[in-house]
């Protein structure tokens, strides 16, 4: 967990304290402390609570995040074992201007198809809980208005990949739009890399 954080700095996902990771393990999750900049996170920082949210007795941890209820609301949502939200400077651009992320690339059949975006809610707020939650129905990631990005797999790393996708599928989008109109895959081109994907793999 503390050295997932890092790697967020690390890939220009975050700035200070910003974004969170949790991780689920049996009816326990790990989640980033509040407050404390990534690059100072130790392991012993790491917070530790139950699936509803809270914490362990006897257990001297910082304060769990802020968007705690978020991540716990994606868990009872999915089999999600983690949990990853960043606030990436072109996942958040994008945000603040579109309602969903159109497929440009087939990239985006790996997140599940176009990326929605949860209409803004304040942090840490059921409101936004409920709305990344909807956001995310057949999906493995979501934007999040004027927020920043989200997104969960089966694994720290699976969670973290797809995260860092988002963010690259975010910035394709800005730099073809320097360039003119993107021309955005079709809902037949999409449904033809899938079947392509599964020709392959039942070979």
């Amino acid at each position: 967990m503390a050295a997932a954080g890092r790697r967020m700095v690390d890939d220009g996902l975050v700035l200070g304290t910003a974004g969170n990771i949790s991780l689920r393990v049996g009816d326990l999750l790990a989640i980033s402390p509040s407050g404390i900049p990534y690059h100072l996170v130790e392991a012993e920082d790491v917070c530790v609570v139950d699936l509803s949210g809270e914490p362990l007795p006897g257990l001297d941890t910082p304060r769990p995040s802020s968007e705690m209820p978020m991540h716990l609301s994606i868990y009872a949502d999915t089999g999600a074992t983690a949990v990853v939200h960043h606030h990436g400077l072109h996942s958040t651009a994008v945000s603040a201007v579109l309602d969903e992320l159109p497929p440009i690339h087939y990239y985006a059949l790996q997140l599940g198809g176009p990326t929605r975006v949860a209409p803004y809610a304040t942090f840490g707020t059921a409101e936004l809980a409920r709305s990344v939650r909807a956001a995310l129905a057949d999906r493995t990631a979501a934007l999040m208005q004027n927020h920043g990005a989200v997104a969960y797999g089966d694994t720290l790393d699976s969670a973290y990949d797809r995260a860092r996708l988002l963010e690259w599928l975010c910035t394709l989008h800005i730099r073809a739009n320097g360039l003119g109109s993107p021309r955005v895959l079709s809902t037949e081109e999409l449904a033809d890399v899938t079947r392509r994907k599964s020709e392959r793999a039942s070979r």
